[in-house]
């Protein structure tokens, strides 16, 4: 009816000006549904992403061989006995390490002490 009356009192300019607004309308709820489209996309993304990083946690648990703990049960043994055998006790003397040992050696020890922190970190920098 309002394309009626405006079509007659104003012309093609006025119907050509309405058209175009209604294709702007249109095409800004298409843009709208696209972006909420993806947005839910992103979030199953997600969700997919961490119900799999869980899985793979669960799956990873128990296991005393994985190459983190033998390389933590290494260094935990090589501190030990530097400790408690040789410092507490007065038993022994061991060589301090050198070269490539002391820098893993330092790198698991800090691996199982700032890994937490590190993590947190990289979790805010995401954001």
């Amino acid at each position: 009816m309002w394309m009626t009356i405006i079509s007659f009192l104003g012309g093609p300019v006025i119907k050509g000006l309405i058209d175009a607004y209604n294709a702007h309308l249109k095409a800004q709820s298409a843009d709208a549904a696209t972006a909420a489209n993806l947005a839910g996309k992103e979030i199953a993304a997600q969700v997919s992403e961490t119900n799999a990083i869980m899985q793979y946690r669960i799956a990873e648990i128990g296991h005393w061989y994985e190459p983190d703990k033998l390389m933590g049960y290494c260094v935990a043994a090589y501190f030990c006995k530097l400790l408690v055998w040789d410092k507490v006790m007065g038993l022994g003397t061991t060589d301090p390490l050198a070269g490539f040992a002391a820098v893993t050696s330092n790198l698991v020890v800090s691996f199982y002490f700032a890994k937490r922190g590190f993590e947190n970190i990289a979790r805010i920098i995401k954001r």
